[in-house]
């Protein structure tokens, strides 16, 4: 029988009517047995993700202040859904007790409590679900991470799985009904709620999906899947069917926020598929994140942009003729308590390219003083806002004349290219661009190959 594992974000349960929609979805499909849910996100532009409002309550604790209010408001959304969904009160004033319960916990681990506090959106949402699944006539059971054997590391606020966890969360493959499994958080071997980062609701699901062998791991959000370039940048960007997992791991890094940066590992390593779908359109197939795919000749995936870059230029003659150049730059760099993502170089110059939030005036004067001292370098200067512009694509392997069409197309553009490096792979083009310019650059090259130009 085969299985499917069913993640819904924030967005796809924020309010009573996202939570028919999430019914529908799971009575459309008996395959869909393993459903993660988070926290309520936010119903419109002005409100605040209950998981904000707890962590305001714990801030509110941890610093003498009346938690109060923030409490009221947790408490209200879930009496609202449930309200409007038909279910009794006694489920919401369940929640009312236990949170003001714990607000009275001890708080001398500021970060166990915290964590404690925060995980709650998604305990008290799972068990909403639950309630309402089962109302409908669709039985459903909430399962305690803990009781169900997810055990973390004792890192609050990032937490990582233990090994031991995925043999003992394979049971739930053979759960009666459906089974509803809060994200986000597990539990240390202490017995202390432990979350993951931000987002982390992405990891629960992947691990579920890895410990049960699923079919297949759907994650639900509020768009029709994966877009070619960020939808702020290119009106209606083409949303892309089939990617492989390398291919979105480098979209990621050029900064598309698709999900936790490490939520696909479990589902990498075990090769199950993953389908991004919309819960406000669940018709539409969707994206698929696939371990190997065949692209067409000279295809691209998409283009990102991440913007705040930075870049350390270093001249000195003969550099090529140097012994231990590099090494010692990326000493200076280390020293400094750094880190870099890019070194291209020339026959006597290279550039190191870093995130700019890390440059002080402080450190740029230090890191400029040991070059010129320790490398007897000719020249060392500083280019701030860069932006990285990262042109992905499975096809793009030993396809000649794809780079001068990203290159031509972005210097029609009108746009000048700083630096541009290419991996072994040739999985991954990477341009720098003035932060600037990047929205041109993006829009140029995404009408080269999905647009205008194709």
């Amino acid at each position: 029988m085969t299985l499917k594992v069913v993640k819904f974000g924030g967005s796809s349960i924020a309010d009573a009517n996202q939570f028919r929609k999430v019914r529908d979805i799971i009575a459309a499909d008996p395959d869909r047995r393993i459903m993660v849910v988070s926290a309520p996100g936010k119903r419109h532009g002005g409100d605040r993700k209950v998981t904000d409002l707890l962590i305001a309550c714990a801030d509110h604790r941890l610093s003498d202040r009346d938690a109060g209010g923030e409490a009221a408001l947790v408490i209200e959304r879930y009496e609202h859904i449930a309200s409007e969904l038909g279910l009794p009160e006694t489920i919401t004033e369940e929640f009312r007790e236990d949170l003001f319960a714990r607000l009275e916990d001890d708080t001398d681990n500021a970060a166990r409590f915290e964590d404690a506090i925060k995980a709650l959106g998604e305990v008290y949402c799972g068990r909403l679900m639950a309630a309402y699944l089962s109302h409908e006539g669709l039985p459903a059971a909430y399962v305690d991470p803990g009781e169900a054997g997810l055990v973390v590391t004792e890192e609050y606020g990032n937490a990582r799985v233990k090994e031991g966890s995925y043999s003992k969360l394979s049971a739930l493959r053979h759960a009666e009904g459906i089974v509803i499994f809060p994200g986000f958080f597990g539990y240390s071997e202490s017995g202390d709620i432990v979350t993951f980062s931000r987002g982390g609701s992405d990891l629960t699901a992947a691990i579920l999906a890895a410990s049960v062998g699923a079919s297949l791991y759907e994650n639900f959000t509020d768009v029709d899947g994966i877009a070619a370039a960020d939808p702020r940048i290119v009106e209606n960007p083409k949303i892309i069917d089939e990617l492989t997992y390398r291919e979105l791991r480098e979209l990621s890094y050029g900064g598309f926020s698709v999900f936790h940066e490490e939520a696909m590992l479990p589902v990498l390593e075990a090769e199950i598929p993953v389908n991004v779908r919309n819960t406000n359109n669940p018709s539409h197939p969707g994206t698929r994140v696939v371990f190997s795919r065949k692209p067409s000749h000279g295809d691209i995936i998409g283009v990102a942009c991440e913007s705040g870059y930075a870049g350390i230029y270093v001249r000195k003659h003969l550099m090529n003729r140097e012994k231990g150049f590099g090494r010692r730059l990326l000493g200076i760099i280390e020293e400094e308590d750094l880190v870099f993502d890019h070194m291209p170089s020339g026959v006597d110059n290279l550039t190191v390219v870093l995130p700019g939030r890390q440059l002080t005036d402080k450190i740029i004067h230090d890191v400029k003083t040991r070059i010129f001292r320790e490398l007897g370098a000719d020249d060392v200067r500083f280019e701030h806002d860069i932006s990285l512009l990262n042109v992905v694509g499975e096809g793009m392997r030993q396809t000649v004349g794809l780079a001068g069409r990203v290159c031509g197309a972005i210097s029609r553009a009108g746009v000048n290219i700083e630096t541009l490096m290419q991996g072994p792979s040739e999985l991954t083009m990477i341009l720098g661009v003035s932060d600037e310019d990047a929205p041109k650059a993006v829009r140029a090259v995404y009408d080269e190959f999905f647009g205008k130009g194709k």
